[in-house]
């Protein structure tokens, strides 16, 4: 009988097709980015969001000796049209979970969901794309514009990066249709940034913001660093954008009146955890939180006769650090309803339980063991 002779089996994938297939989930995941998201319906999914920056020892052999906990574990939905207010103190992780959202910088765990693509895992096209849907208005309008470019160069070096949205021959055009939708002087095209006040150049970098027709504008604190008078003016400004452009705002500020004057929703935030969320009414009327209830008392009441009523309440000891928090709640060690549980069980973000069959809508949250509603007087 003629000896058969085996064949060797060759196990390395085909190169061609694996491309092939990597291409085909690229496309897919651009395609669902660009798809339209209804009014209402969430549009960024945020689960469980970790951001840990390492704490080293040493110069030639460096070593860890531990980590700075900025953003522990926080969960949020973000609904088309809709302005998500994210209040808190400074230091609380703010900032650092709007470069976690705009992939400036690498979640150490979690997942950040757009239309359903896990923004955290994606690269190369897919990851292009949402960066061109989700933009960012930055805090210093001083320091966060070149000095030395234009404002034409400014505004419109975002096409060189997404040449798709304006052809090379019109982007003049466009700049300038973006300076007076902003309020500004189509022909000022060819100022430099020192030439504008702080409100104007606070303009320019929402007209920035706006150049590539993005669905979510995550706003890092844009009045902070302006007078009261012109604050009114730039959040007047990014309402009437809002309805005119059906965009989503992640707005962060530790302004509690302005966060409730232009929010839908707020979430609050202490020592990298989310606190407390829910509707704007719920937040100011009816806070649940211990940690809420006393940001909320220590907003300035104008009104004498209501001042003189006002709950005030006072916080013992320092901010924990967040190299080093607290455990169970990390808001226990200056809470006056802490007990032993707190120091060992950490709290939920959930709807508390004695208001599960209650009235208290769904939609608000609260992480503490021994949540109860405070009416707190505050300004409006």
């Amino acid at each position: 009988m003629a000896e058969l002779k085996k064949e060797p089996v060759d196990a390395t994938p085909n190169v061609s097709d694996v491309e092939t297939v990597d291409v085909a989930t690229e496309a897919e995941a651009v395609a669902a980015i660009d798809a339209p998201v209804s009014q209402g319906e969430p549009i960024l999914q945020v689960r469980n969001l970790v951001k840990h920056f390492p704490l080293t020892q040493g110069i030639l052999f460096k070593k860890q000796i531990g980590a700075v906990k900025a953003v522990d574990g926080i969960s949020f939905d973000l609904y088309a049209g809709e302005t998500l207010g994210i209040v808190g103190e400074s230091g609380c992780g703010k900032s650092t979970v709007a470069k976690l959202l705009m992939t400036l910088e690498r979640a150490t765990a979690g997942e950040v969901f757009y239309k359903g693509q896990d923004i955290t895992k994606l690269s190369g096209r897919a990851l292009k794309a949402v960066r061109r849907n989700i933009q960012m208005v930055f805090q210093d309008p001083y320091t966060s514009l070149n000095p030395r470019m234009t404002v034409g160069d400014i505004i419109g070096e975002t096409f060189e990066i997404h040449p798709e949205v304006a052809p090379k021959g019109d982007r003049r055009r466009r700049v300038q249709e973006l300076l007076d939708v902003v309020g500004l002087n189509p022909e000022y095209i060819n100022r430099y940034p020192h030439q504008f006040s702080g409100g104007q150049r606070q303009r320019i970098g929402i007209a920035r913001g706006l150049a590539l027709n993005p669905e979510i504008i995550i706003c890092d604190e844009p009045v902070s660093a302006l007078d009261v008078s012109v604050q009114a003016q730039v959040i007047n400004l990014m309402e009437k954008l809002q309805d005119e452009f059906n965009l989503s705002y992640l707005f962060i500020a530790h302004d509690l009146s302005i966060v409730r004057h232009i929010s839908d929703r707020v979430g609050v935030m202490y020592l990298g955890k989310m606190a407390e969320i829910g509707t704007d009414t719920q937040i100011y009327d009816h806070p649940t939180h211990p940690y809420t209830q006393a940001l909320l008392s220590a907003v300035p009441v104008p009104d004498p006769a209501a001042r003189e009523g006002r709950d005030r309440i006072i916080l013992s000891g320092d901010v924990p650090s967040p190299a080093n928090p607290p455990s169970g709640c990390r808001f226990r060690t200056r809470c006056w309803k802490a007990e032993e549980r707190c120091a060992t069980e950490e709290p939920l973000l959930a709807i508390p339980e004695r208001f599960v069959a209650g009235t208290t809508p769904a939609t608000h949250e609260s992480a503490c063991h021994f949540a109860e509603e405070r009416d707190v007087v505050h300004a409006a």
